[in-house]
Formats: structure tokens, sequence, C-alpha cells
């Protein structure tokens, strides 16, 4: 019966059929909001135009939310949840280079340590491209090459990021991209 009910909500089947909710709604919205956000203004929407500026200010927002519920959001969604210390990202990245890394509901330390660099450069890059707009800072190549390079490095570390959740999908045997469309994980 439980595992009929994880596939009627869209759930792959898991061993036990017991799935448990790990990621809210705001952390879904949040997550998929900035890879369209993303897509849109790297690969489809002219750089300066209106349109790549929306969907900046769409993504700075999003990004105030996401922090905000950092603090008061739901359990996995507490970066006192995940905030990944020194010693637990060792532990973590040695049981990693032997095999032996031990599947985690939330975010692991390495995860999460790519989360808040992403964060970080999400930052950058909505701060950088408001600041274009400013009188101050027109036409200042310094600041177009720097919103470019953070650009560019959300780029790299979010294929990295896929990358990754590809790879501990097969390790794990769940499917890490659909947890994230759905919120449940194989409990």
């Amino acid at each position: 019966m439980r595992e009929r009910m994880a596939r009627a909500e869209g759930d792959p089947p898991s061993a036990t059929g017991a799935s448990v909710r790990v990621w809210d709604p705001v952390v879904r919205i949040f997550h998929w909001t900035v890879v369209t956000g993303c897509i849109l203004n790297l690969f489809i929407l002219e750089d300066g135009d209106l349109p790549h500026e929306i969907v900046g200010y769409v993504v700075a927002g999003a990004l105030v939310i996401r922090l905000v519920w950092g603090f008061i959001g739901t359990r996995y969604a507490r970066f006192a949840d995940f905030m990944p210390t020194p010693s637990r990202l060792r532990r973590y990245v040695a049981a990693l280079a032997k095999g032996r890394e031990p599947r985690m509901l939330g975010h692991n330390p390495a995860g999460a340590v790519m989360m808040l660099v992403l964060m970080a450069l999400l930052a950058g890059v909505c701060l950088t491209g408001w600041m274009m707009g400013l009188d101050a800072f027109w036409g200042e190549d310094w600041l177009e090459e720097l919103h470019e390079t953070l650009a560019n490095a959300i780029l790299v570390l979010a294929l990295l990021h896929a990358a990754a959740a590809l790879f501990e999908s097969w390790r794990h045997h769940e499917n890490l991209v659909w947890s994230m469309v759905t919120g449940r994980k194989r409990a």
C-alpha cells in the first residue's frame, strides 16, 4: 500500500516503498528558479536587455527568500542542519575517497559546501548585475568582467553539482534529481 501511495505521489518505488519528505516547496522552487534563471541568462537572453535584468532580479529575490528560509525553514532547509565544519567535511571526503560515504537525507558536507559557494556566487552575480545599472558604475569594464566571471563560475560549479548529484544517485541507488522535483527521498 505504501509503495502504491509513493508512486501515486510521483516517487519511484524504493526497496521498502517508504519515502520521507526532505525538500520542502521553498527549497525546490528556489532550486528550479535558479536553474531556469541561469539557463535563460547564460544561453538564451541577451546580456543587458530588460528580460535578462528581470530574470536577474527574480533570482536575487529567490536568493533572499532562501537565505531567510535557511534560518526559519523546515529541518533540511536550515543552515544549522547541514553547515559543514572542517572536521565533518574531512571525514566525509575521506569516506567518499574510500567509497564508503554515508547516505544522508539532507545535504552531505560536500554538497553543503557546493550549495553555499553557489549561493555566494549568485549573490555576487546579482550584486554586480545591479551595480551595472547604476550611474556610478555605468560602462565600467572591470564590473562587467567580474559579472561575467562570476556567471561563468556558476556555470562550471553547476555542472559539477549536477555530475555529483548523478554520481551520488548511482552510488546510493536513488534519483536525487527526481527528489528535487517531488521533495521526497527513500526513507
